[in-house]
C-alpha cells in the first residue's frame, strides 16, 4: 500500500514520552500492535515532517488553515 492509497483501515494512535526518555508513537488496530520509539531529537524531525506535509497538503487544497489563523 502507497501512502497516497486510500485505504478503510481504522487505528489508534497515541504519542507522549517514555520512563526512559524517549518519545512513543503507538498504534494500535485490528490486529496491530506497535510501540515505536524515538530519542527526542528524532521526534523533533519527525514533528518537522508532519508540518511539512500538513503545509503540502494544504497548497493541493486537502485542508483547512492552521488553527488560529485564518480562522474566525
Amino acid at each position: 500500500m502507497g501512502i497516497d492509497k486510500q485505504s478503510e483501515v481504522a487505528a489508534n494512535l497515541q504519542i507522549g514520552p517514555t520512563t526512559l526518555g524517549m518519545v512513543r508513537i503507538y498504534v494500535e488496530g485490528e490486529g496491530v500492535d506497535l510501540p515505536l520509539d524515538f530519542d527526542p531529537d528524532e521526534a523533533d524531525e519527525i514533528a518537522e515532517e508532519l508540518r511539512a506535509a500538513a503545509e503540502a497538503a494544504r497548497q493541493m487544497g486537502g485542508g483547512s488553515a492552521p488553527k488560529g489563523k485564518g480562522r474566525r
